[in-house]
């Protein structure tokens, strides 16, 4: 059973409740992602499906589980899904702090986050915390304050604290068509190119074309999460570890049985957006994305290097996916961690991604 605490903040009365293993998950289950929605940063890798599958294929062996829910007058106002990992001794992480979830942060309710930070560092220092020498509060996004408001109030508070950019996340604004006819798409994808640089946007033009010449069998298809995902699963998994050795070994069994298990149940929730190009039948490119919000979200990709190099297919993929990504009205097209060149010249603006680290004085 979960323990349970209350306390009295503000002249309002929180409860707050403990758990101590994986039932918080099915306890909070229901009310998770209406209160993600109500928070600064509403993100696919802090809802209750990315959450509780990472738990339960990457998280279980790393250490316990803690998970804190605040409610105020019955509402669900507050979420600290954290564990304690001991790689440089106990550290306490949020759930899902390794390099599969590229935005993590402490859900609360839009407003309420003082009063949560200020709980959340008393807890810290009394007898319920479990054993710690950090707190790592990593892939925080831009709008959180816990990489702002938390470390004035932890300094306050006698912790000792450290702030710092840790990556950049490329994103790209998309120009959203008029209407839903073709010609109000063609002209918001043109806007798009046109907002390019004049050599990159030459580049992409050149690339779809000669593709069209030279593969003019060559097709885009979509898993459509049905019977055959297991299937397009697997292709994927195949094109991303012929891609480069760096991916090889990033797919390991572990991991191979994860995204076997996050596509399943982000499909099912219509999140999912798996997506090859194949010429002849044969798939030579593809990207495992998420469709979220009103985010596409470039989340991986795979591509056969024995292919048709020549033919630049990943490049004409992601192209027409950021035309796709305009013809369903998204706003943005998020390429998530990481500063390679490519994501920079289809037009990608950082946007940084910081880390907050709480020591004990």
């Amino acid at each position: 059973l979960p323990d349970r605490i209350r306390i009295n903040e503000r002249n309002s009365c929180v409860d707050w409740t403990l758990y101590r293993d994986a039932t918080g998950f099915d306890a909070l289950k229901d009310e998770w992602n209406d209160l993600l929605a109500r928070t600064r940063f509403n993100t696919i890798f802090l809802t209750w499906e990315w959450q509780s599958t990472w738990w339960q294929h990457l998280g279980q062996n790393r250490g316990p589980l803690y998970i804190l829910a605040a409610r105020d007058a019955g509402r669900l106002v507050a979420i600290l899904p954290l564990y304690v990992g001991d790689d440089a001794g106990p550290v306490l992480q949020v759930v899902g702090c390794i390099e599969v979830s590229d935005y993590l942060d402490l859900i609360i309710e839009e407003g309420r986050e003082e009063e949560v930070y200020r709980y959340f560092l008393a807890w810290l220092s009394g007898p319920d915390a479990p054993a710690w020498n950090s707190v790592d509060l990593c892939n925080q996004p831009a709008a959180s304050l816990s990489h702002a408001l938390l470390p004035k109030l932890a300094e306050e508070a006698g912790f000792v604290t450290e702030v710092f950019q840790e990556d950049v996340s490329p994103v790209i604004g998309l120009p959203r068509p008029d209407d839903g006819t073709e010609p109000a798409i063609e002209a918001a994808w043109d806007a798009y190119l046109g907002s390019l640089d004049k050599k990159e946007r030459h580049e992409i033009r050149r690339k779809i074309r000669r593709m069209d010449r030279e593969a003019p069998e060559a097709a885009i298809r979509f898993a459509d999460g049905a019977a055959g995902l297991d299937a397009d699963v697997e292709r994927f998994v195949a094109l991303h570890r012929h891609s480069r050795s760096d991916k090889h070994a990033f797919m390991s069994d572990e991991m191979q049985a994860y995204f076997r298990a996050i596509a399943h149940i982000l499909a099912d929730r219509g999140w999912l957006q798996l997506s090859f190009l194949e010429i002849g039948g044969e798939a030579v490119a593809s990207y495992f994305c998420f469709d979220y919000g009103n985010d596409i979200l470039v989340y991986n990709s795979g591509y056969d290097p024995a292919g048709v190099p020549q033919l630049s297919p990943g490049w004409v993929l992601l192209a027409q996916l950021i035309e796709h990504a305009i013809r369903l009205g998204r706003r943005r097209f998020d390429f998530l961690q990481g500063d390679e060149d490519y994501k920079h010249r289809f037009g990608g603006i950082d946007t940084p991604v910081y880390r907050t680290i709480l020591r004990r004085n």
